[in-house]
C-alpha cells in the first residue's frame, strides 16, 4: 500500500524539520499514540492504540529515523506488534522545501500489516492506513501553526 501527499505549513523550514524530530510533537500527531519516549538519534518506542474494522489492539513498537539531511528530508520507520491481531509496519519519506507560504512538506508512505488485520481485505486496510496517514500530516500542521486567528 502506498499513498502520497503534500501539505504546505505557514512555518520555517527549521522549525517544521524541528517539530518533525520532537518526539511530543510525534506523540501529539500519531492517532491513538498513548507513549512516545526516546530521541531522534537512538529512535523511538512507541504505543498506539487502534481499532481497524472490528479490531481493537494495542501496538508495542520501534520508530526509527534514516537517511537523516537536516532540515531537508528523512525516512520515518515504525513496525509495532499487536500480538493476535497481528502486525503493523510501514514508513514515510518526507520532503521539506520552502515556498512562499512558509513549508511545503511531501510524504510518500507505505504500510504492510499481517496476522489477524490483514484477513479484514485490502480495501479495509488502505482506506485505514490512508486515513491515519492523511490525520498525521494534518494533526502535524495544525501542531505547527498553532491554532487558527479567529477574523475580525
Amino acid at each position: 500500500m502506498e499513498l502520497t501527499g503534500t501539505r504546505t505549513i505557514a512555518a520555517s523550514r527549521e522549525v517544521v524539520w524541528a517539530k518533525l524530530n520532537d518526539a511530543e510533537t510525534l506523540k501529539a500527531c500519531i492517532p491513538g499514540c498513548e507513549e512516545l519516549t526516546g530521541s531522534p538519534e537512538e529512535g523511538f518506542e512507541a504505543v498506539v492504540k487502534q481499532k481497524v474494522g472490528p479490531v481493537k489492539a494495542t501496538f508495542k513498537g520501534a520508530v526509527t529515523l534514516s537517511d537523516v539531511v537536516a532540515p531537508e528530508s528523512y525516512r520515518i520507520a515504525g513496525e509495532g506488534k499487536g500480538g493476535v491481531a497481528g502486525f503493523a509496519k510501514g514508513g514515510a519519506d518526507v520532503k521539506l522545501t520552502e515556498v512562499p507560504e512558509g513549508t511545503e512538506l511531501t510524504y510518500a508512505v507505505d504500510a504492510k500489516v499481517g496476522g489477524k488485520i490483514a484477513q479484514l481485505g485490502s480495501r479495509l486496510i488502505d482506506s485505514f492506513a490512508a486515513k491515519m496517514a492523511d490525520a498525521f500530516f494534518e494533526n502535524f500542521k495544525n501542531e505547527v501553526e498553532g491554532p487558527a486567528e479567529p477574523e475580525a
